[in-house]
């Protein structure tokens, strides 16, 4: 059993809701809660869904050599990042794999937000920053609300000062929300239009209460990570370290765009050498069978092993059990048809991803 180091300021929040705080990333998070993991996903789909995302890792980088410090650690060039813009990309070892990802919010005078997940990014944006003007500060008292899906943005600007409908994909902005001093960003791990709401950990269980009073009318519901799992999956968003690991390089898992050209990131030139000896691709299945595949299960083309199931769910909207797994490079067109074999046997197809909203125009809206 994990033993839980961190702690959401929600906790009692989510036991109410049913919760028994399952470990992630060193904080107990609500894995599930009482309610039917369909309705919350039903509700990110139509209205909103509102997650408690605080395992994020939060840190703050501030100083002259902010921005060099972090142009070492994050595939992507920051330099053209402006003020109240941030930036998703993968962190890279030595020899070019991915040991994290993580999203840079630049908030201008030398002051970005690191935010990353359960890999190495905080040790290696240490590493880049010894000896120079920056100071590296991890923050678990700053918390972090995901409101995910198309009423996300009129409810939230009805208790903002700002023109939220006006900030752009991967903008961010410092506000006032329901009068909690606040960072707003249009970020979010859904495949909806929809709010990542940062802020001190006195502040949270009232935006939390306000948030869902305010969307109950409406449809709004706190949602667990099995419903995240199910709409991050449909919407083929990759999680370190099951879609993504160590022994992967971007090209490999799709995420050579991120991959700069012009900045002198740490393991750059592993990567690029890397380039043409993909070993697998990351790429999404339909199974026959009419529940979630248990993950771990062999992927066999004409009797021969050529991938493995990473992460699969069932989707009740797509009425289909879908996964995103690894597969040979050879064996990843879309069509190809396969073989599950493990916990769980029966055929499969390679279908195109991502399975929602496959031209990305709900979260660009």
């Amino acid at each position: 059993m994990t033993i839980s180091t961190r702690s959401s300021i929600l906790s009692d929040r989510h036991r109410a809701l049913g919760s028994n705080l399952g470990d992630w990333n060193g904080m107990g998070v609500a894995w599930e809660y009482a309610s039917d993991p369909c309705a919350e996903h039903d509700a990110v789909r139509t209205s909103a869904g509102l997650f408690d995302v605080s395992g994020l890792r939060k840190v703050w980088v501030r100083g002259r050599d902010a921005l060099a410090v972090l142009d070492q650690v994050v595939t992507r060039n920051l330099k053209v990042i402006d003020a109240g813009k941030s930036a998703y990309g993968p962190n890279l070892t030595e020899e070019g794999t991915i040991c994290d990802d993580s999203i840079m919010f630049n908030l201008g005078n030398d002051e970005w937000l690191l935010v990353h997940g359960s890999g190495q990014c905080m040790e290696r944006t240490e590493e880049s920053g010894a000896g120079r003007n920056v100071d590296i500060e991890f923050d678990d008292d700053l918390h972090d609300l995901s409101l995910q899906g198309p009423g996300a943005v009129d409810l939230l600007n009805a208790h903002t000062p700002m023109d939220l409908p006006s900030l752009g994909y991967f903008h961010q902005q410092k506000t006032e929300l329901f009068g909690h001093p606040v960072i707003l960003s249009r970020t979010g791990y859904s495949g909806e239009r929809g709010y990542e709401i940062f802020a001190a950990a006195e502040h949270t269980v009232d935006l939390w209460d306000q948030i869902l009073g305010a969307g109950a009318a409406l449809g709004i519901m706190p949602c667990s990570f099995t419903c995240l799992d199910k709409i991050r999956v449909e919407a083929a968003l990759l999680f370190y370290p099951y879609d993504m690991t160590q022994a992967t390089s971007p090209w490999e898992v799709g995420l050579d765009w991120a991959l700069s050209r012009n900045t002198d990131y740490r393991g750059r030139e592993a990567v690029m050498a890397l380039r043409g000896q993909e070993k697998i691709k990351v790429a999404g299945i339909c199974a026959d069978h009419g529940e979630a595949l248990a993950g771990g299960e062999l992927l066999l083309r004409d009797g021969q092993q050529v991938g493995v199931v990473n992460s699969p769910v069932y989707s009740h909207r797509l009425g289909k059990s879908i996964a995103l797994v690894h597969l040979r490079p050879d064996a990843a067109a879309v069509g190809t048809q396969l073989r599950v074999e493990g916990d769980i046997s029966c055929a499969a197809v390679v279908e195109k991803t991502p399975f929602h909203d496959p031209e990305k125009t709900r979260t660009h809206a």
